[in-house]
């Protein structure tokens, strides 16, 4: 793919532990997380080389093939101006044309389950008597965090052989710069660089950096090689016996190779976000700020694994959060730095349970073997969910006496609308949310396969949501029932939430002409080409675009904002409603999936963004790198609209049927 257009299209490279690599195609970094070589270390993720400065030196000058933005909008050096090729596949490729028409090749990579990037430099035609010059730009700071100069910086250098380690701050891992090229030690600050998209999101935005020193090469028949590797322990033997040439003829080979089994780059895309950290296997929710949150996981894991085939990651990552239950929760998410995990979420211990039967049937159809125990210990899983959300846990999460689950206390954001500034939750949703419900009916539709004894508490809970949920006056689904715990009280707003109840989950709560209603509401008042809206636009509270500072921002996340992961109940829903018929998934196809497939191209390349604004031009906003996002659209492809055409999905109606969990022994 070649992109010559938008140059503030970021690239990622991740590699499988948390850590990663991140820019534009122009080379500014127009972010605080923009960096070379940020790893993830047991006291949470740290950027060790933000970036570098690089020129070029001809018979003719110099000619810079770096971009640097700082304070006061000015933009030195522009070597993005000599910039006249981008591919991302299978990494990221530069080509400049310096003045003399010099081609100069830049590549980078990120090997697999390694702390480490690797660039090269060659010339492709030209002048051949040329150099290259490379100056890193260093901080040894939390990847959520900004450095201003300061004294206790180390600018000490060791150098041996081809090596140059230099560590920032004592606390910090030693970084190992390995080159062929002649390290000088020249040690400098570079001061005030800008970051723009931290100044649009109202938060700090400028930034100083260290330099410890320069390296030099001589561009010949050989590429020119610099590897930077995070030192968490000792180097291994490889590291310090290999020349810096042999090892990244190494490392290059292995990662062609295992790009090469990727089926598509959007497979391979899919591969960023399935990490093993702090000796867990999981999923990260999005790049590049958020970690492992269990709701993104869940949802995120039946695209990413389960449409993949990847059902190996599937159960590895099930069975480590299976141990996670506590009073029937899964926890929302574990913080970056260690401490105790965070278990306000009402949902996502529901997405697990739908997940292990999605992996489940999978595993059964596709001949993948899971072990008895291995089984055992996912059921059990779910029989503590449920055991615990019937019993009743934390934040006034309980079934009720109609079937229904009832949560939520003041102050907690409980469902995936959980957007909180200070003491404001700004949809914080208390009673009986729709989607919770679908999710809950789901769980207790499986949970009955493995005991009977919620089976009573399913057709009761069935009878009531088709009941109570209702909205005559919109023809679609109240967005709450029994609001903040009161009888009869309903929360009319239109919401995507309603979609679940009839696309995106095993079991249909409606069908036929309901069913249809649910869905057109959802299309004319809430599709967008990118997402689904979160607030209908005809409500006083919606907000057309996600900017400003922090509390403008979440302010609009959930209240108007569109957010593409939620394409996927809703086509899915579209489709289900037309009797899943080949027609109607060519349509779709060309409707709701074309314009998903041409934004991977639009933002984070080969990959699809958290949000977009609700108005045209739905804007991308968030992060550009999103696993639930690019996980439904997989979901889509592989299994929502490449099902058999008369296999329609599981329906709630007078005769229920079997319920396809693959929970069954």
């Amino acid at each position: 793919m070649s992109q010559q257009s938008d140059r503030s299209c970021e690239w990622l490279e991740a590699n499988g532990l948390g850590g990663f690599a991140s820019g534009t195609v122009g080379g500014r970094r127009t972010r605080r997380y923009h960096a070379l070589l940020l790893a993830a270390t047991e006291s949470g993720r740290l950027v060790l080389v933000n970036g570098l400065e690089a020129w070029i030196e001809t018979a003719d000058g110099m000619f810079p093939i770096s971009t640097q933005a700082y304070a006061s909008d000015v933009v030195y050096p522009a070597g993005e101006n000599q910039l006249v090729s981008f591919e991302s596949e299978p990494w990221p490729r530069w080509t400049f044309r310096l003045p003399c028409g010099t081609q100069i090749e830049q590549q980078l990579f990120v090997p697999h389950r390694s702390d480490s990037v690797v660039l090269s430099w060659r010339v492709l035609d030209g002048q051949k008597d040329i150099s290259l010059v490379v100056r890193p730009l260093l901080s040894g700071r939390d990847y959520h965090s900004l450095l201003r100069e300061n004294g206790a910086f180390r600018f000490e250098a060791t150098v041996a052989g081809e090596h140059v380690r230099c560590q920032a701050y004592e606390n910090v891992p030693t970084i190992d710069l390995h080159s062929n090229g002649v390290y000088l030690h020249e040690p400098v600050w570079y001061r005030n660089f800008l970051y723009t998209h931290e100044r649009d999101r109202g938060l700090d935005d400028v930034e100083d950096l260290a330099s410890p020193g320069v390296f030099r090469w001589k561009l010949d028949d050989q590429p020119a090689v610099w590897i930077a590797a995070a030192l968490c322990g000792e180097p291994s033997d490889e590291i310090n016996t290999l020349s810096a040439t042999q090892r990244y003829r190494k490392l290059r080979d292995a990662e062609q190779r295992r790009r090469a089994n990727f089926a598509d780059p959007l497979d391979r895309a899919a591969d960023a976000y399935l990490i093993r950290y702090r000796n867990r296997s999981t999923i990260i929710a999005g790049y590049p700020w958020f970690t492992d949150w269990g709701r993104d996981t869940f949802i995120a894991l039946r695209g990413l694994c389960l449409a993949a085939g990847r059902y190996s990651d599937a159960e590895e990552i099930l069975l480590a959060w299976s141990e996670c239950v506590s009073d029937g929760m899964l926890p929302n998410r574990f913080p970056d730095h260690g401490g105790e995990p965070e278990f306000n979420s009402v949902d996502a211990s529901l997405w697990y349970v739908v997940a292990v039967s999605d992996f489940l049937r999978a595993a059964q159809q596709n001949g993948y073997c899971v072990s008895v125990g291995h089984a055992r210990q996912l059921k059990s899983a779910i029989e503590a969910i449920l055991t615990g959300y019937a019993s009743g846990t934390r934040f006034g999460i309980r079934a009720d006496d109609d079937g229904l689950l009832a949560a939520g206390e003041p102050g907690v954001q409980l469902t995936w609308m959980d957007a909180k500034v200070g003491d404001w939750v700004v949809t914080p949703r208390i009673g009986k949310p729709v989607e919770v419900q679908a999710l809950w009916l789901n769980a207790l539709r499986i949970g009955s396969e493995l005991s009977d004894r919620w089976a009573g508490v399913f057709e009761r809970g069935v009878a009531s949501f088709r009941a109570r949920f209702w909205n005559p006056e919109r023809d679609c689904l109240y967005d709450t029932v029994d609001v903040d715990h009161q009888h009869g009280t309903n929360d009319a707003s239109v919401r995507p939430n309603q979609i679940l109840a009839v696309g995106g989950l095993p079991l249909s709560l409606f069908a036929g002409e309901p069913a249809c209603r649910i869905v057109y509401v959802v299309e004319t008042q809430l599709w967008t080409p990118l997402g689904l809206r979160t607030l209908a636009p005809d409500d006083p509270r919606y907000a057309p675009r996600y900017q400003g500072g922090v509390v403008e921002r979440d302010g609009a996340y959930h209240q108007g904002t569109a957010w593409p992961w939620l394409l996927g109940p809703f086509v899915e829903a579209w489709v289900r409603v037309r009797g899943a018929t080949a027609k109607a998934k060519r349509e779709a196809r060309e409707r709701f999936v074309a314009p998903l497939m041409s934004h991977l191209q639009d933002a984070g390349l080969g990959h699809v963004s958290e949000i977009v604004d609700g108005d045209p031009p739905h804007t991308s906003r968030g992060c550009p790198f999103q696993a639930w996002s690019l996980g439904e659209l997989l979901r889509l492809q592989n299994i929502v609209l490449a099902i058999a055409e008369d296999a329609v999905q599981d329906t709630v109606s007078g005769d229920e049927g079997d319920a396809p969990t693959g929970l069954a022994e």
